[in-house]
């Protein structure tokens, strides 16, 4: 099933795995199959990395993927011009869980592939709240404090924002943050304009929410 996004870029549901065909790995991914770890706190709480990106089709149903960037690369090799695709996506639940991934390769459908795949590792819990003075209602519907991330050069500040004013943000930021549920904010971007790493700073600022650590003045 697919819908329009922000920027006409369709937003997907992302088809689950079978988990009974699924075989994992790793000891992580046998646990997650068991049920013996059955939530992704529980994943991000153990501190070991997610290396199999089907733990989170069965921690985090409901998953949707929307396309951030599209791009394509030419050289000229000895036999001819060799063209690869570069995909950027954003992956999320729209409940508190989010994820930015890359993928390339020379055909478009398995560079998405591995887009989503890398997304679905890179996923974080974000810490929600209203830390609006404007607000100061108890519904998690903003981020609770001003927090700022950063990728190469950019630099990306969210700011709490009141309940009904929505995401005041350019549309990569907006996409970022409104597939990992937040509703209202504010958002500033400084430095370089470059998609990766403006989406990278986006999910660099919520998952220091996680420790709330404050951004610099």
């Amino acid at each position: 099933m697919k819908r329009r996004g922000g920027g006409g870029q369709s937003v997907e549901k992302i088809k689950p795995i079978d988990r009974e065909t699924w075989q994992p790995k790793t000891k992580l991914g046998q646990m997650v199959k068991s049920g013996e770890v059955s939530s992704f706190e529980e994943v991000a709480n153990s501190g070991k990395p997610i290396l199999e990106p089907e733990m989170m089709d069965i921690l985090v149903p409901d998953m949707e993927v929307e396309t951030l960037e599209v791009r394509t690369t030419q050289r000229v090799t000895d036999s001819g011009k060799r063209t690869k695709f570069r995909v950027l996506v954003v992956v999320g639940d729209r409940k508190g869980h989010v994820g930015v991934g890359a993928g390339k390769s020379e055909e478009l459908k398995p560079a998405m592939d591995y887009a989503v795949r890398n997304a679905k590792k890179s996923i974080l819990s974000v810490k929600m709240g209203c830390g609006s003075w404007e607000c100061r209602c108890t519904n998690p519907h903003s981020v609770p404090q001003r927090i700022a991330g950063k990728e190469g050069s950019t630099v990306v500040t969210l700011k709490p924002a009141p309940r009904g004013l929505g995401l005041a943000s350019n549309s990569i930021v907006k996409k970022v943050l409104g597939m990992a549920g937040v509703k209202d904010a504010w958002s500033s971007t400084t430095g370089g304009s470059n998609t990766y790493n403006m989406a990278m700073a986006t999910l660099k600022a919520l998952d220091a929410l996680s420790t709330l650590k404050p951004a610099p003045e």
